[in-house]
């Protein structure tokens, strides 16, 4: 009777700034696990430029780094002045679980991206290291406590967490919406900008880019409700909740940002999407035309093309191992595709995270030029949206989910956000649409939380 859920209600009352990882896709043993977080020890926070450690011995460290991208060095020296003891386990015990924004790739590549909007500002990169971790094994329906000892703090022992999730199901806090939906953009300004953006793709500037739109909402009560509805009404291989304090961050991914496991890296873009109408022989129907629409196949080969190129900056080779498969989610269809790649021997893995960042499938191509546009054309900053959000191992391997699907919450609002991939051919009536379709599940589960 113990899920991932119900142990999480329980902990985060008692122990602040948890994170809760899960994944509704159970075909492969890699995706059966589910991790919880909590009672943190040590953390990683970097943000305009400045880097704030603090370590299990209570000791702070804060320095600004000597050039932006210093930053990817600094990370990995994070995580190595943690020594991992053996383990016979076959999925990560403990490590790194935070996120970076979309405005962190200011740090990897040399581009000016804009200010942060006061209302949904954030730390740009936040790690927290856990003393415990409680991995859930869905494939043989097995629960893992871990407790982490660090330098020579005495062990606290696992009878209080154990006692803790094992106590009665606690209450919940209520859930209310307040006001009326926000929106940065009304609908016509944002036609304008899906027609300068399919006029540089006619240009030649771009072969394609993402603009996106972002709405907010008001609420009163405990956010963690609108999780809840979420991942059931749209399970996704991502889901997770983040509580970072004066901000939560939770949603249901779709994507990988990219995996890296003893040197291997997988990519699985994301591009192509028709809308789907709740009637399973005609959606049957929809996943062929997907198939067959010359504008998302051109669209998807596009993306393809620069996962494979990112990859190959630090790889020794990089292949497509699955190319256009339809996969089904709760409100729309999607092309997904599989890039591998292996490492080249030496190669910091972070860096082969720089090199992927922002994903292609939230930024366009060439990847630059269309993150410039993006820049010029969005009134406020993305904040989390097209960023990473996942789990760093102390040894370099990296599992992040891109942060679509996702709700920032902060000072009683809710931020979510959706984009479009523009092309010479595309339609601005359908790409407009393309958003609502992409938020369906999101504005579902904030009515449905009202009902818990």
């Amino acid at each position: 009777m113990l899920t991932p859920v119900s142990a999480y209600q329980r902990l985060r009352r008692q122990f602040p700034n948890s994170v809760l990882l899960e994944s509704a896709d159970y075909h492969a043993m890699q995706n059966s696990l589910s991790f919880i977080g909590c009672d943190p020890v040590a953390s990683f926070v970097l943000d305009e430029g400045v880097v704030t450690q603090k370590f299990p011995d209570g000791t702070t460290e804060t320095f600004p780094l000597a050039k932006r991208k210093d930053a990817v060095g600094a990370l990995r020296d994070f995580a190595a002045s943690f020594e991992e003891g053996p383990s016979s386990f076959p999925f990560p015990t403990g490590g790194l679980f935070g996120h970076m924004t979309y405005d962190s790739v200011g740090y990897f590549e040399d581009i000016e991206i804009q200010s942060k909007s006061e209302e949904s500002a954030i730390p740009q990169l936040v790690y927290y290291v856990y003393r415990y971790v409680i991995v859930f094994n869905h494939f043989k329906n097995e629960v893992f406590l871990f407790e982490h000892q660090y330098g020579n703090a005495e062990p606290k022992g696992l009878d209080e967490l154990q006692f803790i999730i094992q106590t009665p199901k606690t209450s919940t806090g209520k859930f209310r919406l307040e006001g009326e939906e926000a929106t940065n953009r009304t609908d016509d300004e944002m036609r304008e900008v899906i027609q300068k953006c399919i006029g540089h793709c006619l240009r030649g500037d771009v072969f394609q880019i993402v603009p996106s739109r972002r709405f907010s909402r008001h609420f009163e009560g405990d956010d963690f409700q609108v999780y809840r509805a979420l991942r059931s009404i749209n399970p996704s291989p991502y889901l997770f909740y983040f509580d970072f304090g004066t901000y939560h961050i939770f949603g249901s991914s779709p994507e990988k940002q990219i995996f890296i496991k003893n040197g291997m890296v997988e990519i699985h873009p994301i591009a192509g999407t028709f809308r789907r109408t709740g009637d399973d022989t005609r959606d049957a129907e929809l996943a062929h035309e997907l198939l067959a629409d010359p504008k998302e196949s051109a669209e998807h080969v596009m993306l393809v093309d620069l996962a494979r190129n990112d990859l190959s900056r630090s790889s020794d080779y990089v292949r497509v191992e699955t190319f256009k498969e339809v996969q089904y989610y709760s409100h729309v269809i999607h092309l997904v595709s599989k890039v591998v790649g292996k490492m080249t021997n030496g190669t910091n893995p972070l860096q082969l995270v720089a090199d992927t960042f922002p994903a292609g499938t939230l930024s366009g191509a060439p990847k630059h030029m269309a993150m410039t546009l993006i820049n010029r054309y969005e009134t406020t900053n993305r904040s989390i949206y097209g960023g990473a959000i996942g789990h760093l191992n102390f040894n370099g391997d990296f599992n992040h989910a891109i942060a679509i699907r996702t709700f920032l919450s902060k000072n009683h609002t809710l931020f979510y956000q959706a984009g479009m991939g523009v092309v010479a051919k595309s339609d601005i009536e359908s790409e407009l649409q393309e958003i609502h379709s992409k938020l369906a599940a999101l504005r579902k589960a904030m009515e449905m939380a009202e009902e818990i």
